[in-house]
């Protein structure tokens, strides 16, 4: 049997991932002061008396300010077209709904690119900045603002959420259940020798003012595995410098002769006081299904309205119940097949079944170049689950 130190280990990320949503799911019941765009004056004396908005900079702040505060009702009412959007569908798509990331996370702040304007309408390239359990996520929104009587307000898009028809999707994935002992090791068994897994490469950069170490692995055994990568760097003496996992950039359950890339971040470490990237693999037996099968369709790499390059697509859940929190990793492979890059990213709404949703990850530009081939996998969590 493994030491209770080894299998805290393998326990440890999902207990952070689940405890933070808690904490992120609780916060707003809590007032907190908040501060102000810069430059941007916002609130009002008196709660729900908004000063009328002189110029579309301030209707942008000040919708956005009631964003932050959570207050749905605010926002919807200051919008230009507030008695055309459905109030509960816009309040749907800002708070969040079915235990999707949105509904765990909080506006922080914003900034914002003037397009164009008129004597009578204005539009602003907007970067909104949640604050998500898995981190920060940026959203691009250009904002249209119209004048009316004097007034500038901000004119939202309508929200629209696909109905799943009633339907019978039938059952008949993979399935690897575990028989224990005792209730006091049902989650993984360390009684029986643990799956075989192997990293099959790994792959070194330096990347901004740090180091990435990245590659795959995979499941080569005939039974599911929960598994964590690590890399220590070592200097030149042999002694370590920084030790990293690869957290929630893996696929952390891998299913028989499945591959998952993974990617370890190291921010402040560079690359050049490095001598040697040790790495670590551990597995553990867990029970697993092949269901949600979630596809994924229409990949393409494009640049986005900032100039990013991005691989975007859609992802399809063929199964019959709802994934909460998609998770994208993708890894990009150049003409050798070797890899040279892995990013990864949320979808912010649930996956229903038989329903489409996009999905966008960044890549470097610098790493683009190099880029000939990709290869994307899709994590879930869904509540009651994970």
């Amino acid at each position: 049997m493994l030491p209770e130190t080894t299998r805290m280990k393998f326990i440890l990320p999902i207990v952070i991932f689940v405890t933070t949503i808690a904490l992120i799911a609780v916060g707003p019941l809590w007032p907190a002061q908040l501060g102000s765009t810069v430059g941007i004056a916002s609130g009002a004396a008196f709660p729900g008396m908004m000063p009328a908005a002189s110029t579309p900079e301030r209707a942008v702040a000040g919708f956005l300010t009631d964003i932050r505060k959570r207050n749905w009702d605010g926002a919807h009412a200051q919008l230009a077209n507030a008695s055309e959007l459905d109030g509960a569908l816009f309040t749907k798509e800002m708070a969040g709904s079915n235990g999707s990331l949105r509904a765990f996370s909080s506006l922080g702040d914003w900034d914002w690119q003037p397009l164009h304007e008129t004597s009578d309408e204005a539009q602003l390239r907007t970067s909104l900045r949640w604050s998500t359990p898995v981190g920060p996520i940026n959203e691009i929104r250009d904002l249209r603002v119209t004048r009316q009587a004097g007034t500038w307000k901000v004119v939202w898009p309508t929200s629209h959420f696909t109905d799943v028809p009633p339907q019978v999707i039938p059952v008949n994935y993979l399935r690897w259940d575990l028989v224990t002992s005792g209730a006091q090791d049902d989650w993984g068994e360390h009684n029986i020798d643990a799956p075989h897994v192997r990293i099959i490469s790994m792959n070194a950069v330096s990347y901004g003012d740090g180091s990435v170490v990245m590659g795959e692995v995979v499941n080569e055994d005939t039974i599911p595995a929960f598994i964590n990568v690590n890399a220590t760097l070592a200097g030149a003496n042999g002694n370590p410098i920084d030790e990293e996992s690869s957290f929630d950039k893996i696929l952390h359950v891998l299913l028989p002769k499945q591959v998952s890339p993974y990617r370890i971040d190291f921010p402040s470490i560079n690359l050049q006081g490095v001598k040697n990237v040790r790495m670590d693999v551990k597995a553990t037996l867990v029970p697993a299904s092949a269901d949600p099968v979630i596809g994924v369709m229409n990949q393409k790499l494009e640049t986005d309205a900032q100039g990013r390059i991005v691989l975007g697509g859609e992802l399809l859940n063929q199964s019959g119940e709802v994934v909460n929190i998609p998770h994208v990793i993708a890894a990009f492979y150049d003409n050798n097949g070797k890899v040279v890059w892995v990013s990864d990213g949320y979808a912010e709404r649930a996956l229903f079944p038989q329903t489409p949703e996009p999905f966008v990850v960044e890549i470097p530009k610098a790493i683009f170049e190099k880029v000939h081939n990709y290869h994307v996998v899709v994590n879930q969590y869904s509540l009651g689950k994970s």
